[in-house]
């Protein structure tokens, strides 16, 4: 029950959502674990042309960078210094990385298989940088990555595929991508 912090809720003005007596206690159950769902970072600057609202912010969108098929940045650091940041200023007894994955074009091939090198290479790089916070001091207990099987996008439908699993959507076929392989090898180790 710290409360929102005061600099944002000067940021935010007027747009500050509204806590009445009691609010903060009625919430302040103690938590058992933060659950975080990492894809990507957002940056964001100043936009002066937004003078008129509190949240004069606009993301900026940084050139030259690795992007997923859904043209998120890759930043396994950005995992990094989100979970340290919220270890820091938040102390949760316990974090979950409860989503965690990619998007990058899957391409069956005639041999039956999905090569998806940029999805085992994210998926690498994303663990090694929990491995990273975990070192640090971060209490990280687990690990979702997302998603097992190709499924539903609520923003692209069945456009864009996640899973370490590709799904044949029309025979409900699965069949396991290189990553989702690499993957069940590195928990068995």
């Amino acid at each position: 029950g710290r409360g929102y912090p005061e600099d944002t809720l000067a940021l935010l003005g007027s747009a500050a959502p509204l806590v009445l007596a009691g609010d903060l206690a009625a919430i302040a159950t103690p938590t058992d674990f933060l659950g975080v769902n990492y894809y990507f970072p957002e940056q964001v600057a100043d936009d002066p042309t937004r003078s008129h609202s509190p949240m004069r912010a606009q993301l900026v969108e940084r050139e030259g960078v690795e992007r997923t098929g859904f043209g998120w940045e890759v930043s396994p650091q950005g995992l990094v210094d989100l979970l340290t940041r919220l270890q820091r200023d938040y102390a949760p007894p316990v974090i979950q990385l409860t989503e965690n994955g990619s998007t990058f074009e899957d391409v069956l091939t005639p041999d039956g298989r999905v090569h998806d090198a940029q999805r085992l290479s994210y998926l690498q790089r994303h663990l090694a940088a929990l491995k990273q916070a975990v070192d640090a001091g971060v209490p990280v207990r687990g690990y979702f990555a997302w998603s097992l099987l190709d499924n539903f996008e609520w923003a692209e439908g069945f456009l864009r595929r996640f899973g370490l699993a590709y799904v044949d959507y029309p025979t409900q076929r699965r069949i396991l991508k290189d990553s989702g392989l690499w993957y069940a090898r590195f928990l068995n180790e």
